[in-house]
């Protein structure tokens, strides 16, 4: 079953999911749901969507996953797994071809300690957006956005290489960039003005085959976050 449009309360649950295959419940503008998605397409595992209201769960998803959230997977034998980063460690165990995490459990470590620092900056550019909606003062977490923006450039700097992992795309990127691919939807490009190496990193990200067939267009994000910040989010908009 692949379901484009959102599947809400009264809906009924999809069929089990099929041998050799695994199936992502999702939302299509959700950046934590987008990093399964690039995770499974970086992978080319085989898999079917099913797209979730967030607003209005169908009673049969709240049984899969109590928690409510996308993404989360589900296998063919009935496993259910959710939180982005336990979804996509799961599939670079479980389909060993294409590795986008490090072998070494220090190559591990340091991603998961990359990630912690990441923690902190998804919040922000929520906040920024809305509290200028609010005619609030957000001089204060944009200078923060634009610090934590700033260590992730002298990462880079210091590794001297096209990607956070190396010369090639790794789970560390893959994780981090839904963010960065909205910050023109929330008019926050100017965060990047003094970040030169990690805005070389923003352009080559853009350029990767699976981050180009993950997303969506730059109009298609602006309409969209338009609603999600007035508070009627359209998770169908365009279809």
């Amino acid at each position: 079953m692949t379901s484009v449009k959102c599947v809400s309360k009264g809906c009924a649950a999809p069929g089990p999911v099929p041998a050799g295959s695994i199936r992502l419940y999702s939302m299509r503008f959700c950046p934590f749901a987008q990093r399964t998605r690039l995770v499974l397409n970086a992978k080319e595992i085989k898999h079917d969507i099913v797209n979730i209201n967030l607003r209005d769960k169908p009673d049969w998803f709240l049984e899969k996953n109590p928690l409510g959230q996308v993404p989360t997977l589900e296998t063919s034998v009935g496993e259910v797994i959710y939180e982005s980063p336990i979804t996509c460690e799961y599939l670079d165990e479980v389909y060993p071809e294409k590795k986008l995490l490090p072998e070494s459990p220090f190559g591990k470590a340091q991603h998961k300690m990359m990630m912690e620092n990441f923690s902190k900056i998804p919040p922000l550019t929520y906040k920024i957006p809305l509290g200028r909606l609010k005619g609030e003062d957000v001089s204060g977490p944009h200078t923060e956005l634009k610090q934590r923006f700033s260590k992730l450039n002298e990462d880079l700097a210091k590794k001297k290489t096209k990607f956070f992992g190396g010369d090639s795309v790794t789970m560390t990127d893959y994780m981090m960039w839904p963010w960065f691919e909205r910050l023109q939807a929330f008019d926050l490009n100017d965060s990047l003005e003094s970040v030169p190496e990690l805005k070389k990193w923003v352009a080559c990200m853009s350029e990767d085959p699976v981050v180009k067939v993950s997303g969506h267009s730059m109009d298609t994000y602006k309409a969209y976050y338009k609603t999600y910040l007035e508070g009627k989010p359209n998770f169908d908009y365009g279809l």
